[in-house]
C-alpha cells in the first residue's frame, strides 16, 4: 500500500478507538508510505487534531460521509481505506451513516469490527451485513467473533481475517520501585481502567473488595480512567458518584483510589507495572474485545476477570483466573486465591507476558499491511482478467 485512509474517531477525542487509531496509525506508517484519518466529531465538540487528519466529519451530518467518500474516491495515490466500526462512533440510527460512505467508494476497504453482537437488532444486522459485503476484507479480533461473523453476518469465510488487539511497547519497570514513586510501597494493588461507565462493573469489583480486606488489610484498589465523556454529557458524573458512594457505605474509603482523568501510555505502564493484579468485572459477558485486558496481557499482570467473550479467549490456556459468574463472590474468591499464593501469581504473569509480546502494535501493523497488500493484488488480478490483460 502507498496511502491509506482510517475512518475512525482520534485523539484528542477521548475515546477507546480513537487511541485503538492513532496507535494503529503511528505503527503503519513505518510500513506505509503515508497514512491519513477522517476522524468523527461528536455532535458537541470539534477537536485541535495532528497533521495526519485530513477530514473532519460532523457525526450526525450524513452529507459529510458523502463527502469523505467523494474525496477519498479523487485521491489517485489513496490506494484502501480502513473503516473502524462500533455502532455508537457514527451517525443515525445505530450508526447507519457510515453506510452511505461505505455505498459511495469506488476504492476498496478493510472493515475493523469492535462489536460482533451475537443477537443484534434487526437494524444493526442489517448495517454489518451491508457493510461487510461492501468491504475488501473483514477484520475481527477473536475467533469466537469470526464465528459470529460467519453464522450471523453470511459474512463469507475468505473475506474474514483474525487481528489481534494491539497493545503499545510499555516500558518494563520496577513494582517496587513504582511503589515507592507513588508512595504506595506497602499496599498490594488491584487495579481496573479504562474510560469509566456501568459497562465496566465497577460496583462488582469494589463488593468482591469488600470481602477480601479483613483478611488482606494492605489492598489497595486503584480504579483509573475519566468518566466516559458521551456519559458525561448525557448524565454528568451520576455513575461515578454513586460507586464512591458505595465505597463509602463499605467502609472501603482507605481502600479505593481514584484517579480521575484519561492516562496516556507512559502513565498506563506506570499503574499497570505497579499492578498486583488486574481486574476486568465487565458484567456483559457478549464484550467480544477489550483494550484494557489486552493492555494488561500486554503488561504481563496476573489478572482475574469475569467470563465474558474476550477474557475467555485471551486468557484461555491458563494466562489468567476466569470466574464462572460476573459476581463479587465469584470475583473475590480468584482474587483470594491469587493474594494467597505468591508461586501462581508469578506463574499467571510468566503466561500472560510472553503471550502479550505477540500483541505488540508493530507486529499488529505488520499483519494490516499484509492483509492489505494481499487485497489489493487480488484486485490487481480481478482487474487484469476483466481487461483481457491489457494494462
Amino acid at each position: 500500500m502507498n496511502t491509506s485512509l482510517i475512518v475512525s474517531t482520534y485523539p484528542p477525542r477521548q475515546c477507546g478507538i480513537a487511541t485503538f487509531s492513532k496507535d494503529l496509525r503511528d505503527n503503519l506508517i513505518h510500513l506505509i508510505p503515508e497514512v491519513l484519518v477522517a476522524a468523527i466529531n461528536d455532535p458537541f465538540q470539534s477537536h485541535d487534531y495532528p497533521s495526519e487528519v485530513v477530514l473532519q466529519l460532523q457525526q450526525e451530518n450524513r452529507q459529510d460521509y458523502i463527502s469523505c467518500a467523494t474525496w477519498a474516491n479523487h485521491q489517485s495515490n489513496l490506494d484502501m481505506l480502513i473503516i473502524q466500526h462500533e455502532y455508537g462512533i457514527f451517525g443515525g440510527l445505530d450508526g447507519q451513516y457510515i453506510v452511505d460512505l461505505a455505498g459511495c467508494l469506488t476504492k476498496p476497504f478493510l472493515l475493523v469490527t469492535h462489536t460482533v453482537l451475537p443477537q443484534p437488532s434487526k437494524k444493526q444486522k442489517e448495517i454489518l451485513c451491508r457493510l461487510a459485503g461492501l468491504a475488501a476484507g473483514v477484520l475481527c479480533m477473536t475467533e469466537r467473533s469470526r464465528r459470529l461473523l460467519a453464522n450471523v453476518y453470511e459474512v463469507k469465510s475468505e473475506k474474514i481475517f483474525i487481528v489481534p488487539h494491539g497493545v503499545p511497547t510499555f516500558i518494563k519497570k520496577s513494582r517496587l520501585d513504582l511503589k515507592d514513586q507513588y508512595g504506595l510501597r506497602d499496599r498490594s494493588i488491584i487495579t481496573t481502567f479504562g474510560l469509566i461507565g456501568p459497562g465496566k462493573g465497577l460496583e462488582i469489583g469494589i463488593k468482591a473488595l469488600a470481602r477480601l480486606v479483613k483478611e488482606h488489610p494492605q489492598l489497595l484498589y486503584i480504579i483509573a480512567g475519566a468518566t466516559h465523556p458521551i456519559l458525561l454529557r448525557n448524565e454528568g458524573e451520576r455513575y461515578r458518584e454513586s460507586i464512591i458512594k458505595l465505597v463509602a457505605e463499605l467502609h472501603l474509603d482507605d481502600h479505593v483510589l481514584f484517579e480521575n482523568r484519561f492516562l496516556d501510555d507512559d502513565e498506563l505502564g506506570d499503574y499497570l507495572y505497579m499492578t498486583d493484579i488486574y481486574l476486568s468485572p465487565y458484567p456483559n459477558l457478549d464484550q467480544a474485545v477489550s483494550g484494557t485486558l489486552a493492555f494488561a496481557v500486554g503488561c504481563g499482570r496476573a489478572i482475574v476477570s469475569s467470563p465474558y467473550e474476550y477474557a475467555r479467549e485471551i486468557l484461555a490456556q491458563g494466562r489468567g483466573m476466569i470466574a464462572p459468574e460476573p459476581t463479587p463472590e465469584a470475583l473475590a474468591d480468584f482474587l483470594n486465591l491469587v493474594l494467597r499464593n505468591p508461586d501462581l501469581k508469578q506463574e499467571l504473569e510468566t503466561k500472560t507476558a510472553e503471550f502479550g509480546r505477540t500483541l505488540t502494535w508493530a507486529s499488529v501493523a505488520e499483519l494490516y499491511n499484509d492483509i492489505g497488500e494481499e487485497i489489493l493484488d487480488i484486485n490487481k488480478a480481478k482487474y487484469s482478467q476483466a481487461s483481457g490483460g491489457r494494462p
